[in-house]
């Protein structure tokens, strides 16, 4: 059964909080147990005690400080003086004219009067008496206390301080009772004294030579000094007041006053004394006032009685203090707390009565008998309501359970880890192992043995008991596990047998971890290092092979030329624009170049092709960026940077210069006059020293020579293209050869190689490296070719 105490009032405590606190003053319940917690200033069972005198605080832990029988708050500390004394810790007396409770009293103490700084009782210096020293000795006596006889004769009064004798008129000295004729001498011619001797004020005597002592404006008679005192004084010299019980002219009025007032030596008013007020004083103070006028009010507590006088408190049983604030202390009751208590067993004394309030758990008139079995708590009035249990406890009613048991009822099994009586002693057993909750003996989790389970199974066992041997693991670190039988696998194995490898992208213990191969990198199943794709390197395979090598870990040199990057994979060779080949060695094919060699040249008229760029280069004679163009009238030549020099609205040809007269011209400019002939073409060079026969001897030889010459040529061309084949592809230059000078008639040829003049057909040959061949054919158009065969025209 589930009891809940944390819901419990201030008031209640216990089971369902059925039960009343019995605490008091301000003190603390606790919600299950019922005990007190006291206030600061408390103490006893219920906290009905005060801490003892000496002590204050929490549980009366701290000592007092007070000094002159002060009173220390059993809270706080603070320091409640006794009357006669002030200061934190109550160490000085009141100061000097007040006494009382608190130093709040003025002191009546008159003519010199020094008060008791407790009482407020006043010590009269030497000569006064009275309650308030307003009173001088009685006649015949001085001193401290009046106390002392004077000693003066023949009538002379003594001073009440001093005990100086005041001598009457005739007598001298401080006993002498030498006596003195009284004459009247400031009289002139008398013999006998007639009329009244006055004397000057304040002179007496029969020469007016001495000195009245007179006080208070006493007159003093003219020859015998005496003097005549006013209302409220007395003495020989008039310097006492009237004696107690009198006033008035002659101090013969009697006072009224009542319960030792002072009375006015002049009108007889009254000084009350303390404790009571009125005219006649006749009135006692109330109940909460006192001392004079009774203009004080009382401090007691409790329902203390008050003194009238001093009020000092009279305090009801059960109190004590100098304001009946302090309770008994423990053990003591009754008035002043004279009575001693027999309560036994921490029972509460009742400091009024003395009669015992048990604890809980105890009963009897000295609460000296223990609660019947089966019962507890105040009066033993409850009953206890246990399960499995020996009996409950007298005071709380708690249940001491028995072995194995706990629980407000005794009816909960203890808990884990826990056995014996109220399941108080912890369990030893180790690794998880359970104990008996009635004796503590253990029983031990799966994989363990031993008395305290704080061995594991031996190799190759496992389980509950260690009963059951372990499978046969094959990569495997060690025996199965001692709890569960599983295998130890070793880095990169998994499986109940450990026989699978880790799955691709895991690896280590368990394959736990992740692998941190890149690109296609293949992962270690046992430590996790990386074989990497071909192409590429580092511990993660994030780096590719370094330039000029390739392959598994960038192992083969790359063998690719003119400037061509190598695949790092598998050595291919990536060609710059213009070559070709396995290893980028061959240029583009002839009509072709640029990257992979795939654009189409689009040069024409025989121009060559720059193979990585496709860039046009002209053949003599022509121009624009595909070469489509000739060169403009007016120029020929490579580049067609050569000017025409021909005349006479000649044509110039673009590709030698070779000007082509007019009708009428002739000459390599064209700058000569001609004859004109039938027979031949207009546009043949002609020689005026030709005779008319056309089919001479001559051109038959001429003809015969020309042959001649032919096969030279081929021979020379043969062997040329032969050189050439063997330099490789060094390309052929070409020279023009313009320069022809006429000193005849006939055609005259200068350069370089063989030459010869032949006057028949107008042909004109001149061979030699590197040069073109012209003839000038019968219909008057120039053809060439060069040493190397390339069609030029």
């Amino acid at each position: 059964m589930n009891m809940s105490f944390t819901g419990c009032d201030s008031d209640h405590w216990g089971p369902h909080c059925s039960n009343r606190c019995q605490c008091q003053n301000e003190a603390l319940c606790n919600p299950i147990t019922g005990a007190c917690v006291c206030a600061d200033g408390y103490k006893g069972w219920r906290c009905e005690e005060l801490c003892d005198p000496g002590t204050y605080g929490k549980g009366c832990q701290f000592k007092c400080q007070c000094h002159n029988g002060a009173t220390c708050d059993h809270k706080t500390g603070e320091c409640h003086c006794a009357p006669g004394y002030t200061g934190v810790f109550c160490e000085e007396h009141c100061p000097p004219g007040s006494h009382g409770a608190q130093c709040e009293l003025r002191c009546p103490c008159q003519n010199g009067g020094v008060c008791h700084h407790i009482t407020g009782e006043c010590s009269c210096p030497p000569g006064w008496m009275g309650f308030v020293c307003a009173q001088p000795c009685p006649s015949g006596t001085f001193g401290i206390n009046c106390s002392q006889d004077c000693p003066c004769h023949n009538g002379g009064q003594c001073d009440h301080v001093t005990g100086k004798c005041l001598c009457t008129a005739g007598y001298m000295g401080d006993s002498h009772v030498t006596s003195v004729e009284i004459r009247c001498l400031h009289v002139t011619d008398a013999s006998v004294c007639f009329g009244k001797c006055e004397c000057p004020v304040g002179t007496y005597g029969f020469q007016c030579t001495r000195k009245c002592d007179c006080q208070n404006g006493a007159n003093c008679h003219p020859l015998s000094g005496e003097c005549t005192c006013k209302a409220g004084s007395a003495g020989l010299y008039c310097n006492d007041t009237c004696p107690l019980g009198y006033y008035g002219e002659g101090c013969q009025l009697i006072c009224l006053c009542q319960n030792g007032a002072d009375c006015g030596s002049v009108t007889g008013k009254c000084t009350c004394a303390p404790g009571y007020m009125g005219d006649d004083c006749s009135t006692a103070c109330g109940a909460r006032t006192y001392g004079a006028n009774c203009s004080s009010v009382c401090n007691c507590k409790n329902d203390g009685a008050c003194s009238p006088v001093d009020g000092l408190c009279l305090c009801k049983e059960g109190w004590q203090g100098v304001d009946c604030s302090i309770p008994c202390p423990s053990g003591t009751w009754g008035l002043n707390c004279n009575q001693t208590c027999y309560c036994a067993n921490g029972a509460a004394c009742n400091p009024v009565d003395g009669f015992c309030l048990c604890s809980p758990g105890w009963q009897g008139e000295y609460c000296d008998q223990a609660c019947p079995d089966g019962t507890y708590g105040l009066n033993c009035s409850e009953r206890c309501d246990c399960s499995h249990a020996d009996g409950c406890d007298a005071v709380t009613g708690y249940c001491c359970c028995l072995a194995g048991w706990t629980g407000v009822r005794c009816d909960n099994v203890c808990a884990q880890g826990r056995w014996g009586p109220n399941c108080s002693i912890s369990c030893n057993c180790e690794n998880g192992g359970s104990c008996s909750p009635e004796d503590g003996t253990c029983e031990c989790a799966p994989g363990y043995r031993g008395p305290m389970c704080q061995r594991i199974c031996s190799p190759g066992f496992y389980g509950h008991h260690c009963s059951q041997a372990c499978p046969p693991c094959v990569h495997n670190g060690g025996p199965c596990h001692h709890v569960t039988g599983r295998c130890d696998c070793l880095p990169g194995f998994f499986g109940s047998l450990c026989n699978q490898v880790c799955a691709s992208g895991r690896y280590g213990k368990n394959c736990a971890e992740v692998c941190q191969c890149t690109n296609n990198g293949t992962c270690n199943p046992i430590d996790g290092t990386c074989q990497c794709f071909p192409g590429w390197i580092g511990k993660d395979c994030s780096q590719t092979c370094p330039a000029g090598f390739w392959g598994p870990d960038c192992f083969h040199t790359c063998n690719c030329h003119n400037g061509a990057m190598c695949n790092p994979y598998d050595g291919e060779c990536r060609c710059t624009a213009g070559w070709t080949g396995l290893y980028c060695t061959q240029r583009c094919p002839a009509a072709f170049y640029g990257r992979n060699c795939a654009n189409v040249c689009q040069c024409q008229n025989g121009a060559d092709c720059d193979h990585i760029t496709g860039q046009c280069t002209c053949r003599t004679g022509f121009t624009g960026k595909q070469c489509e163009q000739k060169c403009p009238p007016g120029s020929f030549g490579y580049g067609c940077k050569q000017l025409c020099e021909c005349m006479n609205n000649a044509t110039c040809d673009h590709v030698t210069g070779t000007c082509y007269c007019s009708p009428g011209f002739k000459g390599i400019r064209c700058d000569q006059a001609a004859l004109m002939m039938e027979e031949l073409n207009p546009y043949t060079k002609i020689s005026p020293a030709l005779g008319s026969e056309r089919h001479s001897v001559g051109a038959i030889i001429g003809i015969i020579i020309l042959l001649l010459i032919i096969m030279v040529l081929l021979a020379l061309f043969v062997w040329y293209r032969r050189k050439q084949k063997e330099k490789g592809h060094d390309m052929p230059s070409v020279s023009y050869t313009p320069a022809m000078r006429m000193t005849n008639t006939d055609y005259s040829l200068s350069g370089k190689g063989l030459f010869m003049l032949i006057k028949w057909g107008f042909t004109l040959f001149s061979v030699g490296k590197n040069e073109f061949n012209f003839s000038v054919k019968p219909d008057g158009l120039p053809v060439g070719r060069s040493s190397s065969s390339q069609k030029i025209c």
